[in-house]
């Protein structure tokens, strides 16, 4: 395909609001990227481009190439660049180390570390690519990475290559993912180059494909995370309630098959169209909008699959812009985000810190019960002020976390203070239906939408949530090793389990005595 942004969550250190004095560590989570494909002669120049990038809070983004006017745009931006070599250029690459070497030193030395590079992408679905150009894969990575050894970068810039689903020549049943044997010469050294260097596989997923080709066996709800239904693995029990889900274990699979459990996935293209040609009735806005704000929704909560729950995943949306040069049906040429003015096509939440709109609904809840009430994207500036400042005042919310250099602070938008806001008025009075109206400018959703430090509190704060929280990180650990997934246990596995055991029982202990003092000084009031 072509182009790709990331929203990153790291290991944070959390001040609760009831424990001041204690701190609670949360691990690395998912990340969510663009790609920034350039297969257009309408689009903005690169200083556009990073000024959009900006505007969106956009951290992560994927080319493919390493195009020097983008790089020199994106310098002392933060912004995190995965960068690629073309299918076009692997001959030379794999036949001479020292064409690596040269195009590091002209390419990427000049530029690093003001731009950050953090990927280096060899070839580009090559399964796909016309031309028996495979072979040239691994010599050619293998030169890359050399040439980063040499700059003393081969830690902080991996490198990979990218694949098609086409990759697999089964996918489903997901327990029955296996790689394609015809690969099998180029797939094992590669494998054993990613696994040796800590590198992850790249595979492009397209749940629309699967849908327009064949729209009897795939359902729409299945391929937009909408569906109510689930579909069984007969082999494992697991439940699916989405394709993508589905296709990323089906590649976990495939990988345990060969006996590379330590590789790790990341999803280097991924999307749906917003227009198509007359037969292809779900290119969508509406649907592209659905997709993209479940998928960022589903990753940025951490959800795992139903394989490896609460494993992270990173994950690029494919793409920036519409390209207007691309062959093929109109699909092609209508997966962008942006149309080349930089106007949207839909409205979509990067980060995933913001309140994503949905529709209100009485009956929504998670599958615990527990929901929150957050700001609809529907509601005017001038409401959603107004509201802000009673919740923050007679509505007695306390709105210390959104106030500047707190956790709630970042993005630094109405919408999103008013979210926060808006929940803790909720969960304050019973969380009940009428809390939540703001003059109909609340929604109640079922997803949490908590991000990086900043908590969102349910009913019962303090505690409870906290207890929530622990046990939340301790089944997604438990979890992740009872499954066939995870079968064989490792020795980190054992370190995180005893180091979560262990910070919970501290936090058990700490709560004890906390409710000693406060029982101390009910007493003392009477």
């Amino acid at each position: 395909m072509g182009g790709c942004v990331v929203v990153r969550v790291t290991c944070n250190l959390v001040r609760t609001k009831n424990l001041s004095s204690l701190f609670i560590g949360f691990c690395r989570a998912s990340t969510i990227g663009v790609c920034y494909g350039r297969n257009a002669d309408d689009l903005p120049t690169p200083d556009k481009v990073v000024q959009l990038v900006q505007q969106h809070n956009i951290k992560y983004l994927r080319i493919y190439d390493s195009n020097i006017q983008v790089l020199k745009a994106f310098a002392n931006t933060g912004v995190e660049l995965m960068i690629g070599i073309p299918n076009s250029d692997l001959l030379p690459f794999s036949q001479f180390q020292s064409n690596a070497d040269t195009w590091l030193k002209n390419s990427v030395l000049p530029y690093y570390p003001a731009t950050k590079i953090t990927y280096i992408t060899v070839g580009a679905e090559i399964t796909e690519s016309p031309g028996n150009t495979s072979a040239l894969v691994v010599p050619a990575m293998r030169n890359v990475f050399s040439a980063l050894k040499k700059a003393g970068l081969h830690k902080r810039i991996k490198v990979s290559s990218t694949h098609s689903l086409g990759v697999l020549s089964r996918s489903f049943p997901p327990s029955a993912g296996a790689f394609n044997s015809s690969h099998a010469s180029f797939l094992k050294p590669m494998l054993e180059f990613l696994a040796e260097n800590q590198s992850p596989f790249m595979i492009d997923i397209y749940p629309y494909y699967a849908l327009r080709d064949s729209p009897t066996n795939v359902s729409l709800d299945y391929a937009l995370f909408q569906s109510s239904s689930e579909v069984i693995d007969p082999n494992t029990g697991l439940l699916y309630t989405n394709m993508f889900d589905a296709q990323i274990d089906a590649l976990y699979y495939a990988l345990m098959a060969l006996n590379f459990r330590t590789i790790k996935i990341m999803v280097t293209e991924t999307g749906w169209p917003s227009k198509g040609s007359p037969k292809e009735t779900a290119a969508t806005p509406d649907n592209a909008q659905i997709y993209n704000a479940n998928l960022i929704r589903h990753v940025i909560n951490d959800s795992g699959t139903p394989a490896k729950p609460g494993q992270e995943l990173d994950v690029y949306v494919f793409s920036l812009f519409n390209e207007n040069r691309k062959p093929g049906l109109e699909s092609e040429r209508n997966w962008g985000l942006f149309y080349p003015d930089q106007t949207s096509v839909y409205n979509l939440d990067f980060t995933g810190k913001g309140a994503v709109d949905t529709t209100p609904d009485s009956n929504v809840t998670s599958s615990n019960g527990t929901t929150w009430c957050i700001a609809s994207t529907k509601a005017s500036e001038m409401d959603l002020q107004s509201a802000l400042d009673w919740a923050c005042g007679p509505g007695n919310v306390d709105c210390s976390a959104i106030q500047p250099s707190q956790p709630c602070f970042e993005p630094d938008t109405l919408l999103s203070h008013a979210s926060f806001a808006f929940n803790g008025y909720y969960q304050q009075n019973g969380a009940t239906d009428v809390a939540c109206s703001f003059g109909g400018n609340g929604v109640k959703v079922d997803k949490n939408p908590s991000y990086d430090n900043c908590l969102y509190m349910t009913t019962g704060v303090g505690t409870v949530n906290l207890f929530r929280h622990l046990s939340c990180r301790m089944n997604k650990t438990a979890a992740s090793n009872t499954t066939v997934m995870t079968s064989a246990s490792s020795s980190s596995t054992q370190n995180e389990v005893f180091a979560w055991t262990s910070s919970f029982l501290l936090i058990t202990f700490l709560l004890i005595l906390l409710n000693i003092g406060d029982s101390m000084k009910n007493l003392s009031q009477i």
